[in-house]
């Protein structure tokens, strides 16, 4: 039972983690209008309708590209570009309200409306890519950043992310419902835990103020202090050693390489196969697992994301023409919206009632892949089920999320406009 509360609280101290990523992101592009120029460029044309010879560029795309044709920003249509920023906003109220990482429910909710979990998955990437490009500043001159770190970590992601693209292709090229299943049981597991989790911290959100707060400042304190299991894999001395945080201990701190490698493949691994870009993984790895300050891990966790997901999104996806542009950049606007949207209703809504929706919206994340697995399993002969009743489950699952996403959507922006008012005048001081 610990191993279940362990990992459930390492998920989320890294979707917390890679929410704060994607709030500060989306404070870069919106507030700084060269950044907010090159974004309307981007979306410019999407918006005018596509690019009308790029069906014939896709065409041409040699045979060493994948021979696939890319789905580039001409393959529109009213309906998805604007069923795209519904999907991107509901992940931005999810990741701008409750402060953890809204992005798990893209690539189920694009899988719910028929997109294959390939094409889900590098869309996703390539979306988290473009957010990153336009809104990074990476934090060198504040200190925050280890090149050493970052560059090795690397070494193991770009590793991680081209064994985790490989397996994605391969098993859509043998079986779509194959790879379906595959991406969808990866789904089941993580929104299996997080929602274990967050259903036990919106437990705890409701005990009384005192008791509480000594468990908040419990937590806190246990993330700014070496765990037990990093002081043990700081202990092992394996050449070649890096030396990090001179800045926050005395003589600052080393580990081997070995550790960094291993660890940047797990996240490009993750990366790859989940398209959630990895920064949700590895916040609580350097944290918890390396020992690394949380100041050192933010500014490496904003270069690795930069390089990771870009590599991943057109490494192992643009160029075999699993990315549908015209989505990317709908969930990318809608985003945008939803975090600003999200993040102003907190000063008005209690923090246990954030947590139960968040609770809510990950359970329904679950229900929805967990609904759709059986249906996938008995296309492949793996188990016997009807299909009747396959396709009953898998609309249970549809509903579900979609009605509890919609109804949570509704309730921040009615919050949002009901206190309005108030919003604006804090926002005046």
């Amino acid at each position: 039972m610990s191993f279940f509360k362990e990992f459930g609280h390492f998920m989320m101290m890294g979707a917390r983690a890679h929410a704060k990523w994607e709030l500060d992101m989306s404070n870069r592009i919106l507030r700084e209008p060269k950044r907010l120029a090159i974004f309307g460029l981007l979306l410019l044309p999407i918006i005018m309708g596509g690019i009308a010879f790029a069906d014939d560029v896709a065409g041409a795309l040699p045979s060493v590209l994948g021979g696939k044709n890319t789905y580039c920003p001409s393959f529109y249509t009213n309906t998805i570009f604007l069923a795209s920023i519904g999907v991107g906003i509901a992940a931005g109220l999810i990741t701008g309200c409750i402060g953890a990482g809204g992005g798990f429910i893209i690539a189920p909710a694009l899988m719910s409306a028929g997109v294959k979990g390939i094409l889900a998955v590098g869309t996703d990437l390539f979306h988290i890519f473009a957010k990153a490009i336009m809104g990074s500043v990476l934090h060198r001159k504040l200190g925050n950043i280890s090149v050493s770190l970052a560059v090795t970590f690397l070494i193991g992601s770009i590793g991680g992310a081209t064994l985790g693209g490989y397996i994605n292709r391969t098993l859509y090229e043998l079986n779509p419902v194959l790879s379906d299943a595959f991406i969808t049981s990866i789904y089941v597991f993580m929104l299996g835990f997080l929602s274990f989790y967050s259903l036990i911290d919106f437990l705890k959100s409701r005990k009384p103020a005192t008791e509480q707060s000594k468990t908040e400042g419990h937590s806190v304190k246990a993330e700014e202090s070496m765990t037990g299991l990093s002081q043990k894999i700081q202990s092992i001395n394996l050449a070649p050693m890096l030396h990090f945080d001179q800045g926050v201990v005395p003589g600052g701190r080393k580990i081997s390489a070995i550790f960094l490698v291993l660890s940047g493949a797990l996240v490009g691994l993750a990366a790859a196969i989940m398209g959630v870009g990895g920064g949700f993984l590895t916040f609580p790895i350097f944290v918890y697992m390396l020992g690394v300050s949380s100041a050192t891990t933010v500014g490496t966790d904003i270069f690795q994301i930069v390089f990771t997901a870009g590599y991943a999104g057109l490494g192992q996806y643009a160029i075999y023409g699993f990315i549908f542009y015209t989505l990317a950049m709908g969930m990318l606007l809608g985003s945008l919206i939803g975090i600003q949207v999200g993040s102003l209703v907190t000063k008005v809504v209690p923090g246990s009632t954030i947590r139960g929706f968040y609770a809510v919206a990950v359970m329904a994340g679950f229900v929805n892949r967990f609904f759709a697995l059986p249906v996938k399993l008995g296309k492949m002969d793996i188990i016997s089920i009807s299909p009747a009743t396959g396709k009953i489950l898998e609309d249970i699952g549809i509903y579900v999320f979609f009605i509890v996403i919609s109804i949570f959507s509704i309730w921040v922006f009615g919050t949002f406009f009901k206190n309005i008012k108030q919003l604006k005048s804090e926002g005046a001081h």
